[in-house]
């Protein structure tokens, strides 16, 4: 049938109406159940052995352009829409976005089931069903404030299965309803993301904010991603989640081969499960107590078939993130994986007498990253520095162990929702270039190096730039009610709001432009400093950065002076959307984590890949991309990894120090607790952010502010040299296809899954 007629139907079907006579919301609607119709008819893929993804976040963003993109009918439907005088992007404007997740970590596991579908592997991701997942952002007096995120609607890609499971906790039984949701590839098959939720869940509880009773399990349970641990009620909580999600898919996954009529004796032939993070570490003890207590299987059998099954991804080297419970609170939670954590434990200790690779250590506290490692058959980072430093330092004790298990996977994004969805304009310039190959071999992008000094295609890539400040600019004025300067650098730092990320090292830059502005000293272009970020509910600090960006915006902005020379904008609920209009309208990609911290990043990939030009630390996958690129078409500064490692091995940094003898430095971080900045700004949030960089600054943001200010000074003079700067951005863009996370998932199958 005719796309046109198929949704002439469906319109008149859903509403008696043409599709020129609907709104934009129900023609979302309609193109939705056109969109779900045409994956209902795609192939479930399938094969001999298939990949369970578990993860505590799935940041999938919103669904219609990318499906329509693997479907192969976006640019048809959007010629339908406009036929009929309708704009396709004011009806994706209608989709509300899913809040399954947070930061890079969720948003990498929907890339890899994007690229698990689109590579045709049997796959599937396991996670739960949040119903206002982290938080809604809203700015109130310069400061953070979290309100519930409702996304759930009536008409929705989550489709109910009518699958459910019993889980027990340590305080009663709940029961599990499990919803899915089509993962279709790029011209290929489709898998599923299973999503559970729990039967009794009450949304009622939560009253003001997100504020809600922790206790009441049974009612809780997905209503939010990563509740406020900053008492022992939400550590509680996060178990019961991590159990809840781990239980249910582990019984999800027994069921399904058992309904193929595999033999679960040889589960590690048909099934592979990667934990993401340590947050799904329970399906081990979880696997092993269903196979032993219902399945008949000795303890030496569940393990030995369990350790060939599972493998772990590692996704840090914060200490913070490494999940370590006390006992006391699994024997809580699920008393009954405490025997099994205890017996996994007895048999390391009886092998080994290193207490530094114990599962439960002197505190009897459970270290779930060790769990992984022991008993999973896998460990990968995820940047060719992360592993190494995994490797040699951080998880060094169990490499001598286990060299075999290691290896790196470095992360990678998805050219259909990360170019082709939120940058059709460069999309077409490729296409027109290089041709097609490169959107199922993205090593292809290398082509466009053939136009590297061809200006017409230069000065197309720079048009297709300044359209997007353009569109981003009104945007922000309709959104943040704000004016920028679509002439102006843009400056970008998006992600999670974190110290080691170092937002409050840009706003310290953002201090030291400010005060040679007011000097005299000004810029030969203006500069728009633009932030996308949500600090964690209990996260102090991170609240303290937002609230001085806040702060220097309304300083900056409001300042007749120094207005007309730069802008800084912080986006309220910075989230997949506006990532979409925020990264093809980047100049200067911001990746400035402190060396060794960031396992990889991806934001970095995908604002090279829509011709941005990275200022960065070495770290993560900076250092790729270094090497892909060459020196002169990134910038970088700061310590490297090895000088950083050292400083937190003997101690030896001292914030205090670098204060004391620089003056750019001492002026900046006083600015803080300036009158100027305490009159606008709330002095307690403040001055606590000003003690922790003076008297902490755990990770060493005055190490490495004086030659941020050198290096991304140069890069803003660089930016006049028009020619050179184009051929820069080109060649990001020609060196991204290493970071697909098709390339990433080819290299997970090959070494680690086996699918095929």
């Amino acid at each position: 049938m005719a796309l046109e007629t198929e949704l002439t139907e469906l319109t008149k079907k859903l509403y008696g109406k043409t599709i020129k006579a609907c709104s934009n919301a129900q023609l979302y609607d309609a193109v939705l159940q056109l969109t779900k119709d045409r994956m209902d008819s795609a192939k479930l893929l399938d094969g001999k052995r298939k990949v369970y993804y578990i993860s505590m976040e799935f940041l999938i963003g919103k669904l219609l352009s990318n499906n329509l993109i693997n479907l192969g009918i976006y640019n048809e439907l959007a010629e339908v829409l406009k036929a009929n005088g309708k704009d396709i992007c004011k009806i994706e404007d209608a989709e509300p976005e899913p809040s399954l997740g947070n930061g890079g970590l969720g948003r990498l596991a929907a890339c890899f089931l994007d690229s698990i579908a689109t590579l045709g592997l049997p796959g599937d991701g396991i996670g739960l069903n949040y119903h206002y997942g982290l938080f809604k952002q809203v700015f109130r007096k310069k400061l953070q404030n979290a309100e519930k995120n409702d996304w759930i609607e009536e008409n929705s890609w989550l489709r109910k299965t009518g699958t459910t499971f019993k889980v027990k906790f340590g305080c009663g039984t709940v029961t599990s309803v499990l919803y899915d949701i089509d993962v279709i590839g790029y011209e290929n098959g489709k898998n599923k993301l299973h999503l559970f939720d729990i039967k009794t869940i009450d949304e009622s509880l939560v009253q003001k904010g997100i504020t809600f009773d922790k206790k009441a399990v049974d009612k809780n349970l997905t209503l939010f991603l990563y509740p406020d641990d900053s008492d022992v009620d939400g550590n509680l909580l996060r178990i019961y989640q991590e159990y809840f999600m781990v239980s249910n898919g582990a019984q999800l996954i027994i069921a399904e081969e058992k309904a193929k009529g595999h033999d679960l004796h040889k589960l590690d032939k048909h099934v592979a499960i990667q934990i993401n993070d340590t947050h799904p570490s329970m399906v081990i003890p979880e696997l092993i107590r269903i196979l032993t207590k219902k399945e008949g299987f000795t303890m030496d059998e569940a393990i030995k078939v369990v350790s060939k099954t599972c493998a772990y991804t590692n996704h840090t080297i914060l200490a913070e993130a490494l999940e370590k419970w006390p006992l006391d609170y699994l024997k809580e939670v699920v008393p009954q994986l405490v025997p099994i954590i205890k017996e996994l434990d007895k048999r390391i200790k009886a092998k080994y007498s290193d207490p530094t690779v114990q599962i439960i250590d002197k505190q009897k506290r459970v270290h779930m990253a060790h769990m992984d490692i022991h008993y999973g058959f896998s460990v990968n980072g995820v940047a060719a520095i992360h592993t190494e430093i995994l490797k040699d330092t951080e998880l060094n004790n169990f490499y001598k162990l286990y060299p075999k298990k290691f290896n790196n996977k470095t992360n990678g994004i998805t050219f259909r929702r990360w170019l082709m969805a939120c940058n059709p304009e460069l999309t077409a310039l490729l296409d027109e270039t290089i041709g097609t190959e490169y959107k199922k071999d993205a090593f292809q992008l290398e082509k466009l190096l053939e136009y590297k000094d061809d200006k017409k295609v230069l000065d197309r890539i720079a048009n297709i730039k300044k359209a997007k400040k353009v569109a981003l600019a009104e945007y922000l004025k309709k959104n943040e009610k704000v004016d920028i300067d679509p002439e102006s650098i843009y400056d970008i730092q998006i992600k999670r709001m974190h110290e080691y990320k170092r937002q409050q090292m840009n706003a310290l830059y953002i201090i030291h432009k400010y005060l040679e502005i007011k000097g005299g000293k000004t810029p030969k272009r203006p500069i728009t400093f633009i932030f996308g970020a949500k600090a964690a509910p209990a996260y102090i600090i991170a609240q303290d950065i937002i609230h001085l960006i806040l702060v220097l915006s309304d300083i900056v902005n409001n300042d007749p002076e120094v207005s007309k020379y730069m802008k800084v904008v912080m986006v309220e609920n910075y989230n997949v959307t506006y990532a979409e209009k925020l990264i093809p309208a980047c100049d200067i990609s911001e990746q400035i984590s402190l060396a060794s911290k960031e396992a990889s990043g991806t934001g970095n990939m995908k604002f090279m890949l829509n011709g941005a030009v990275t200022l960065g630390t070495s770290d993560g996958a900076n250092v790729e991309i270094n090497e892909l690129v060459g020196y002169e078409n990134i910038y970088i500064f700061g310590e490297k990894s090895d000088t950083v490692i050292e400083h937190y091995a003997k101690a030896d940094y001292v914030s205090k120090d670098f204060y004391n003898k620089s003056k750019v430095i001492k002026e900046a971080v006083d600015f803080i607790v300036s009158d100027e900045v305490i009159k606008k700004g709330n002095k307690k949030n403040l001055t606590r952010l000003y003690n922790e960089l003076l008297n902490k600054d755990w990770f060493m943001t005055l190490l490495d502010l004086e030659d941020y200010i050198k290096v991304k000074d140069k890069a803003f003079k660089d930016y006049e040299k028009r020619t050179e700067w184009k051929k820069k951005a080109l060649v990001n863009i020609a060196k991204a296809g290493f970071f697909s996370s098709d390339r990433t998932i080819a290299e997970y199958n090959r070494d680690i899954w086996k699918l095929k």
